[in-house]
């Protein structure tokens, strides 16, 4: 069980917008909620979250629709699961912990809604960082205009119901051959099997694999807009913004980019931007947590 992955964290479950979110949370410093990825749940935080918490009040939350927080079903216009809605869901797991003002981090998924939890609500974020991620109107960008194959991102975002009826005859072999696809050994020997066993369960469930697809769609339409609403307005992050990428899989792997990251970030979001890469796959909190997590506490002692 998972539970075994955080020793000495408490269990919450906050009541928001849409229904339950569930998070665990330790520490008596500043604090930082940490936000996981796909398709993952808070789990992947297990190797940084117990040292975190000797500096910092750490929260990991489950995204709505993911690990043990509700489902909600999806809108047709798909706003349920936009990353802006999403925020609201991390600004209400705090605010209930009693943390107005908090650090972000955020993987893959997680650093979307964290990046967009900082533009529209720059007040609260004092430390943002995001792992292993390109702002999504680029990459959608980059998609349509057939630099880098749409794969899983096409694939997800389809209209309901046809992806969610496909994964679900067999849904297990999908997601596990997403994640040997993404981790650098194209295998998972990096991962926790009680890591993995709460990523199987919450995968292995139809309404949050409908899940799962709708962030994917509120990705393909809600998330451009307001990206692309940002951009036209100029509007950047302000807070303290700091980049951790992938050599294989960010760079020079399946989502392969011809410009660095910090670059792309730097000319669109964040312009103070200062980062780094560390040699892991996608799953860098998990394939390479030592460097992951000495960049972080660098990062959020400066």
């Amino acid at each position: 069980m998972s539970d075994d992955l955080f020793p000495g964290f408490q269990s919450h479950w906050i009541d928001t917008e849409v229904g339950r979110i569930f998070a665990r949370s330790k520490g008596n410093g500043p604090p930082l909620v940490l936000l996981h990825g796909f398709p993952q749940t808070h789990a992947m935080w297990h190797h940084l979250a117990p040292a975190l918490a000797e500096t910092h009040r750490v929260v990991c939350m489950d995204l709505r629709g993911y690990g043990w927080s509700t489902a909600p079903k999806g809108d047709p216009k798909h706003e349920t699961y936009s990353k802006r809605a999403m925020g609201r869901d991390v600004i209400r797991v705090m605010e209930a912990l009693g943390h107005v003002h908090f650090a972000v981090a955020g993987h893959d998924r997680g650093a979307r809604v964290a990046y967009r939890l900082a533009l529209d609500h720059p007040g609260r974020v004092e430390r943002l960082a995001l792992l292993d991620i390109l702002p999504t109107y680029h990459v959608w960008e980059q998609m349509r205009s057939g630099r880098i194959p749409e794969a899983h991102w096409g694939y997800l975002s389809q209209a309901h119901p046809m992806p969610e009826e496909e994964i679900v005859r067999d849904p297990i072999p999908y997601f596990e051959g997403l994640m040997r696809k993404w981790s650098a050994a194209g295998n998972l020997d990096a991962f926790d099997r009680r890591a993995l066993e709460a990523y199987w369960q919450s995968c292995n469930e139809p309404t949050r694999i409908h899940a799962f697809c709708e962030d994917y769609r509120a990705g393909a339409t809600r998330d451009i807009e307001a990206d692309e609403a940002d951009l036209a307005a100029a509007k950047t992050i302000g807070c303290p913004t700091y980049l951790i990428w992938s050599d294989f899989y960010l760079v020079s792997g399946p989502a392969g980019e011809s410009k660095q990251p910090l670059e792309v970030w730097r000319q669109s979001f964040a312009p103070d931007a200062r980062g780094l890469g560390v040699a892991s796959g996608h799953f860098v909190a998990e394939e390479n947590p030592s460097a992951t997590l000495e960049a972080l506490q660098a990062f959020l002692r400066a």
